[in-house]
C-alpha cells in the first residue's frame, strides 16, 4: 500500500506542480494556493522522487512518505514563522496562510501514511 499512496501522491504532486505553470484560480500566481515557478519545480521534483522510488525501490516508499511528511512539517513551520501573508521564504518561494495550512495536512497526511503502511511485505 506504500507503495500505491507515493505513486498516487506522486502524480498529484506532478500534475500540482504542472498546474502552477498555467493560470488558474487554486495554484500559482495570485491563486488560492500562491506558487511562484521554483515552488512549482519544488512540487515537481517531490512527485518525481516519490514515483521513483514507487518504482524502482518500493521498498523504500514508506520510508520516503515518513521524509516528506517531515519536510512539510518543516516547511509549514517556517512558513507560519518566517512568512507573513503572502510572501517568499528565504526570498526563494513564494507562499501563502493557505500553502502553511496545506503544508501542515500534507505533513501529516505523508506521516500518517508512511507509519500506517510501511511494515507491510510488497
Amino acid at each position: 500500500m506504500a507503495k500505491t499512496l507515493a505513486i498516487v501522491f506522486g502524480i498529484v504532486f506532478v500534475l500540482v506542480g504542472l498546474l502552477g505553470f498555467v493560470s488558474n484560480p487554486l495554484v500559482g500566481m495570485g491563486a488560492f494556493f500562491e506558487t511562484n515557478a521554483l515552488h512549482n519545480v519544488v512540487h515537481l521534483l517531490i512527485g518525481l522522487i516519490l514515483l521513483a522510488v514507487a518504482f524502482w525501490s518500493p521498498m523504500q516508499s514508506s520510508m520516503w512518505l515518513k521524509i516528506m511528511g517531515v519536510v512539510y512539517l518543516v516547511i509549514a513551520v517556517l512558513g507560519f514563522l518566517l512568512v507573513s501573508g503572502t510572501g517568499e521564504l528565504f526570498g526563494l518561494v513564494t507562499l501563502n496562510p493557505a500553502d502553511h495550512w496545506l503544508h501542515v495536512v500534507l505533513g501529516v497526511v505523508l506521516l500518517a501514511a508512511g507509519f500506517m503502511y510501511g511494515d507491510e511485505p510488497m
